[in-house]
């Protein structure tokens, strides 16, 4: 296999619009799992907030481990390493050396995500991805068969740890009991309506917890999605996925057979508090991740539904302002910087408000592309990336 494909053809050396509507949908996903951890401590501290017990709010958080949790994240992923390869053919056809340029992309990466780290919210993605970026960078001319076994060797390692820690490990060794865990959720949430200077401590206060989670789990398979997006976009993957009506329903068959059944599993094991809940949805969310996209693909080319990609098309292709804006929101509805609501909203509540914000994202993402070529964050770091000011109208 080669390292690269022939020359793209102008269908695909454009933006393609199937790649924006599935990461706007990716977004969408990874707010419905960001929004608890944004509106109280208790997801954090992995155990459940007494106070909203109810059989509805039980099965709020059942959907959102089920169906959301560790499942859209791996998408998004995925399509950053997709889009990897469009940015290294931007380079080519501005005839600039993409090595540099792609450095200045990761670090301006980097450096927004540590101001939303500290300032926003202290789940950050943007962080993970530079650092992994650059692995990927390092590996952007190994050849397809490479890539592939390498992103399949990093799942085998990450899933036979797992496997390996939740029969050999005593968690309660090194965990705290249900009971300190409790108070702690309980005082962070209160601290979390409290002055910007704590809002931040807590943050920074985190960041130990935030490294040791992207360097054992979410790191490593990113990187599995990178190099994966990578191969998709050097086979054109989404040129001609629409035609493949065989092989779509085929992977919507698998997926949702054994990606529901591992999300259901990893749901009622305990979702994140559970190291096996943990394994088994590692090894099934990916099964999961390509079922919605199948779905999506096919609903996006179906005459009746293809109204689908012209809604979520602008969310993706202005998807790190989206990303930061999420977080905006979260400050202003449950910090003491805004509302003030932490601890205050149910788990159905939260589905619901992710659905309404996203709604109003659409909105605005389809209003600002009328009149902008990028949205703000896209247009400052495409400004660091190209080291010259991009027209903005």
């Amino acid at each position: 296999m080669s390292t690269r494909t022939a020359p793209r053809t102008s269908t695909t050396s454009t933006r393609v619009h199937d790649v924006d509507a599935l990461r706007g949908f990716a977004l969408l996903g990874i707010f419905a799992v960001n929004i608890t951890f944004m509106a109280s401590a208790y997801p954090g501290n992995l155990v459940t907030d007494p106070d909203f017990a109810s059989g509805f709010d039980e099965a709020a958080r059942f959907v959102v481990a089920a169906l959301f949790s560790m499942k859209f994240y791996l998408l998004f992923s995925f399509l950053f390493g997709y889009s990897f390869v469009l940015q290294m053919d931007a380079a080519e056809r501005a005839g600039r050396a993409f090595v540099p340029r792609m450095l200045r992309r990761v670090l301006g990466l980097f450096v927004l995500g540590v101001g939303h780290i500290v300032l926003l919210y202290g789940g950050d993605v943007l962080t993970t991805y530079a650092v992994v970026g650059l692995l990927l960078l390092a590996m952007h001319q190994v050849r397809d068969v490479v890539a592939l076994r390498t992103a399949a060797g990093i799942y085998a390692v990450v899933t036979a740890s797992l496997v390996g820690s939740a029969i050999f490990v005593d968690r309660s060794a090194f965990m705290p009991g249900r009971e300190e865990a409790l108070a702690t959720a309980a005082d962070q949430t209160r601290g979390m309506v409290g002055s910007p200077a704590e809002i931040i401590g807590q943050h920074v206060d985190g960041l130990g917890l935030l490294v040791l989670q992207a360097a054992s789990l979410q790191g490593p398979t990113a990187l599995a999605m990178f190099l994966l997006g990578m191969v998709a976009a050097r086979r054109q993957l989404f040129s001609d996925l629409a035609s493949r009506a065989t092989l779509l329903r085929r992977v919507q068959w698998i997926g949702f057979s054994v990606g529901l059944a591992g999300g259901v599993t990893y749901a009622a094991l305990g979702g994140d508090a559970s190291t096996a809940a943990t394994a088994v949805s590692v090894v099934t969310a990916p099964l999961l991740s390509a079922a919605y996209v199948a779905t999506l693909i096919r609903l996006m080319h179906h005459p009746r539904t293809a109204w689908l990609r012209g809604t979520l098309a602008p969310v993706g292709r202005i998807a790190l302002t989206n990303y930061l804006g999420q977080s905006v929101v979260g400050v202003a509805l449950f910090t003491g910087v805004g509302l003030g609501l932490a601890g205050q909203v149910s788990p159905p509540l939260l589905l619901l408000l992710t659905f309404v914000v996203f709604a109003g994202q659409v909105a605005l993402s389809a209003w600002w592309l009328r009149n902008h070529r990028y949205g703000p964050a896209e247009y400052l770091l495409r400004w660091f990336t190209t080291w010259s000011r991009p027209a903005h109208r």
